[in-house]
């Protein structure tokens, strides 16, 4: 590796959503940094599998009714 072109190594604090926290290593921020995450693996439905449909106003059943027919033919 060529010297002097490369970002500083260091380590940082991670705080999950749920509080747990650990120390890695990353080039973000300068070292003792904390980083805290508003999504993680343990509480984001793409890696729990658990899924919620939120519907604010009624937005999905507007759409719903706007194209429940569309690829039917008469």
């Amino acid at each position: 590796m060529k010297s002097g072109i490369h970002p500083d190594y260091h380590e940082i604090k991670i705080i999950m959503t749920d509080g747990s926290e650990f120390t890695t290593r990353s080039t973000m921020g300068k070292a003792g940094d904390t980083l805290r995450l508003d999504i993680d693996p343990k509480s984001h439905p793409a890696w729990t599998g658990v899924q919620r449909m939120m519907d604010t106003g009624g937005q999905v059943a507007k759409f719903n009714k706007r194209f429940a027919g569309l690829g039917n033919r008469k």
